[in-house]
C-alpha cells in the first residue's frame, strides 16, 4: 500500500506566508521572538476599547487567537519550530500550504481600518472531535455535542471514564477532524 503523499509548498529561495499556531496568549511575544530572530512576521492586531469598573482602555488584541504569520523560506523553517511558545505550522489535513500574498495584504488592510472585527473559527460541526486550547483544560479532547450560541459550545469529555460536559468559548477549541486546520 503506498503511503499517502503530503504537500509541502515552503520553497529554497522564494519567501511564502505560513501560518503559526501559537500557545495560548503568547501571539505578541511569538511575534517580538521572530522578529528578533530576523524572520519576517506579521501579526495582525485589532485596537478595541473595553469597559472596565470605573475607566475605559483602549487594547490592542490579535484578530485571529494564537495565530502569527511568518513570511519564510526552507531555510527558516526550523528556526520558527524553535521559537518559545510556538506549537507548529498550521496544516491543512497534514499539507503545509502557503497562504496566498493577497491574503495577507487584506488582513493588513482590515486592521488598518481600525474597525472591530470579529473573526468566526467556522467549521465546527456537532460531532466533531476538538481539543482545549486555552484555561486549565488545554490539550484535552473531545467530541463537540452542540453550539448553544456563537460564543458558547457544549464538549463532551470521556478520557476519566466518566462522560463530563462543558462549556467552552470557541476561541478556546481547535478541530481535529480530517480535512480540517490541525497543527
Amino acid at each position: 500500500m503506498d503511503s499517502p503523499q503530503y504537500t509541502n509548498q515552503l520553497d529554497e529561495r522564494q519567501e511564502r506566508w505560513f501560518a503559526v499556531y501559537t500557545r495560548f496568549k503568547r501571539e505578541k511575544l511569538v511575534y517580538q521572538r521572530l522578529q528578533e530572530k530576523g524572520i519576517h512576521a506579521f501579526l495582525p492586531l485589532q485596537n478595541l476599547t473595553r469597559q472596565y469598573a470605573s475607566r475605559k482602555r483602549s487594547v490592542q488584541l490579535p484578530l485571529i487567537s494564537c495565530y502569527v504569520f511568518t513570511r519564510i523560506t526552507k531555510k527558516d523553517y526550523v528556526r520558527v519550530l524553535e521559537t518559545l511558545d510556538v506549537v507548529n505550522f498550521v496544516k491543512f489535513s497534514q499539507n503545509l500550504i502557503a497562504i496566498p500574498e493577497h491574503e495577507i495584504h487584506l488582513l493588513q488592510r482590515v486592521v488598518g481600518e481600525d474597525l472591530e472585527v470579529e473573526v468566526d473559527p467556522s467549521g465546527y460541526r456537532e460531532g466533531d472531535e476538538v481539543e482545549i486550547i486555552g484555561g486549565n483544560l488545554t490539550g484535552i479532547r473531545g467530541i463537540l455535542l452542540k453550539q448553544n450560541s456563537d460564543k458558547n459550545f457544549l464538549i463532551e469529555l470521556n478520557h476519566i471514564g466518566y462522560s463530563l460536559r462543558i462549556q467552552v468559548h470557541p476561541s478556546q477549541l481547535r478541530s481535529h477532524i480530517r480535512g480540517s486546520v490541525q497543527v
